[in-house]
């Protein structure tokens, strides 16, 4: 099957033309409706920040039997994508050591042909159109959702170099709000993003700040459910700081957003070109690490009775995958890459598991 986002196209051309898909929409498991959030859902099945990058692949993706639909980051202010390649895929079907920084990456020439054992390296550096066309994209996004779908628009703030933190703040706080005007039904602060190379993407791993920006978006979500999508943590205890400083703020996390990684090619040069020699790392070779953040964080909740969910995200590409996910305790379970390669994915696992 044709991935539904072509990589060898720019941004904008997948912006303005995808989802590449041209098959008819097969039937989609009637399954128990179950709670997500406050939210009533067919399943607790969905697609995290980056897949969906507008209304068009909502609708389409809403179709294919995702509940739980994830706007693609967007900013307060326009921003464009980095230049092509923005996506690659590494060598090697083997986990991912998550201490380990500087692991280089190999680049492989082409496509696995079983997406079940791909790893992708990402590198877009979070782009965003202007706030009107994506709000505007928003409402026509949350009209297309069916009985049983949720809408949660993901945000990232766009602090200007040398800014205080408190901008940043309140960069976030006004996302919230524009968020909720659009019609977001849940909203998310992207907080880990590993394919850019500034301090937005590891803003989780200060627990004080993390606890700041949770304050200052509940304040302006007037109600609504709020996320914090969360990346790797290398300690137990720097999760427990983090949970224990958005509780009461944040209504869950969502976790874990990949690695940052030197990825290379057959000479050494950097894959994406200088100036992007670290970029994001997802799919099949983060499922190890990310399963173990989970379970920390789930038993840190239960531990402490703190008043989170936990939704899971991390190299899954097949039921098996979401499996142990589930069987912990995750609220919902989330997939990155592998609807691009598989769009009939939710609709195999619902046969197997209507009970997710």
């Amino acid at each position: 099957m044709q991935n539904t986002y072509d990589i060898g196209k720019p941004f904008d051309w997948n912006y303005d033309n995808g989802p590449v898909y041209n098959k008819e929409f097969p039937p989609v498991p009637q399954t128990p409706q179950k709670d997500f959030l406050g939210h009533p859902v067919n399943s607790r099945l969905g697609i995290a920040a980056g897949l969906l990058l507008n209304s068009r692949w909502i609708k389409t993706y809403s179709r294919l039997g995702f509940d739980i639909l994830t706007y693609k980051t967007v900013r307060s202010q326009y921003r464009p994508c980095q230049e092509l390649p923005n996506w690659v895929f590494v060598k090697g079907e083997k986990q991912i050591d998550p201490l380990q920084p500087g692991e280089t990456q190999e680049l492989l020439g082409q496509q696995p042909d079983d997406y079940r054992k791909i790893t992708s390296s990402v590198s877009f550096g979070m782009p965003s159109k202007d706030p009107a066309e994506w709000m505007a994209d928003v409402e026509t996004a949350r009209k297309a959702l069916g009985r049983g779908q949720v809408l949660i628009v993901s945000v990232v703030a766009s602090p200007g170099e040398n800014s205080p933190v408190s901008e940043m703040v309140e960069d976030f706080g006004r996302l919230a709000a524009m968020a909720r005007e659009a019609g977001a039904q849940v909203i998310e602060a992207n907080l880990s993003c590993p394919n850019v190379c500034t301090a937005e993407g590891d803003i989780f791993l200060d627990a004080e700040l993390s606890g700041e920006i949770a304050g200052a978006m509940h304040k302006n979500a007037n109600g609504l459910p709020l996320l914090l999508k969360l990346g790797h943590f290398a300690k137990d205890q720097q999760i427990r700081e983090v949970l224990q400083s958005v509780q009461g703020k944040a209504s869950g996390v969502v976790m874990v957003n990949g690695v940052s990684r030197r990825v290379v090619d057959e000479r050494g040069n950097p894959a994406f070109g200088r100036g992007r020699e670290m970029s994001g790392i997802l799919g099949r070779g983060i499922h190890a690490f990310s399963l173990d953040n989970v379970r920390s964080a789930l038993a840190i909740v239960e531990r402490e009775r703190l008043p989170l969910e936990i939704i899971a995200v991390g190299g899954i590409a097949e039921s098996d995958d979401a499996a142990p996910y589930f069987r912990a305790g995750a609220a919902a379970v989330m997939m990155g890459s592998a609807p691009m390669f598989d769009p009939h994915l939710a609709i195999g696992i619902k046969r197997q598991h209507p009970e997710w």
